[in-house]
């Protein structure tokens, strides 16, 4: 986590667009809180987006240009999934302690200790701007959440959507208690990204140990043949594989692979009950 900002002047294709300006608004605030403070925004002890750098080295000139872009598209990432968070979180009105402490074991766990006071400062900006928009024009801020999602949709590939979506999953269970609106939060999203309820549904699932479950991960009914399940296995192993989303960092692919497991594991148990 030390080498990746959550947020900083460089967003890659994410710069932009409606996401771009959220993530603007919420660098400013932190930067007039923190500079007011004497504090430092990002987590290598100081402040500033990562820029393009170049150096001269023996008779050529050797730049970052390629880790700027792969930097960009993590950033763009981590900051779309606090976003998308922030307003799951938020769907019934109100944000719980349990919540916010399910959100903080979520950032420690999946991208380590340095992770927790920054994702916590972004997402309490992001919850600020939703009060303010909604103040402003009440349901503006849901259609600015649908257009973060069409962004998403036209610069990530559906793996890296699928990763996405995979983290919001575990996201809203983490407190064991989904609520409805929750629900339908995800599914909005889901649909939005240009994904399927029942791929949420898969996501969902994951880590459950009953055979009903298991079905729901590979996304199949009980109904379906042996060959449809071999075949199902293999779609997931296609649309799921870690390597698809490797250029995100390698926490992103530790998740990834995370998921694979539970996918295997969701086989596994079918594979049993059918004697294959």
């Amino acid at each position: 986590m030390a080498n990746a900002k959550w947020i900083g002047g460089f967003l890659g294709l994410l710069s932009g667009g409606p996401i771009g300006a959220l993530a603007g608004f919420v660098l400013g605030t932190l930067f007039d809180k923190l500079t007011s403070d004497g504090g430092q925004l990002m987590d290598d002890g100081s402040y500033g987006g990562d820029s393009y750098s170049s150096s001269y080295s023996g008779g050529s000139y050797v730049n970052d240009e390629a880790m700027d872009t792969a930097r960009g598209t993590r950033n763009g990432f981590l900051f779309s999934l606090l976003t998308l968070a922030s307003y799951i979180i938020k769907a019934d009105g109100k944000i719980m302690h349990s919540e916010m402490e399910a959100m903080r074991q979520f950032l420690r766990m999946n991208f380590g200790e340095m992770a927790v006071t920054q994702g916590e400062q972004i997402m309490r900006q992001l919850f600020e701007r939703q009060k303010q928009v909604d103040a402003q024009q009440p349901g503006a801020y849901h259609i600015t959440i649908i257009d973060c999602c069409h962004q998403l949709r036209s610069v990530l590939n559906e793996s890296q959507r699928l990763q996405l979506l995979s983290l919001l999953a575990s996201l809203a269970k983490a407190d064991g208690n989904v609520a409805p609106e929750e629900i339908n939060a995800l599914r909005e999203i889901t649909i939005e990204l240009g994904l399927s309820e029942m791929e949420l549904n898969s996501m969902l699932n994951l880590g459950s140990t009953t055979l009903k479950d298991a079905y729901a991960v590979l996304e199949i009914p009980e109904t379906a043949t042996d060959d449809e399940v071999r075949a199902a296995y293999k779609r997931m192993v296609v649309k799921h594989h870690p390597d698809r989303v490797a250029s995100l960092g390698e926490d992103i692919r530790a998740a990834a692979e995370k998921k694979m497991r539970e996918i295997n594991e969701a086989k596994e148990l079918i594979y049993k009950a059918r004697g294959l």
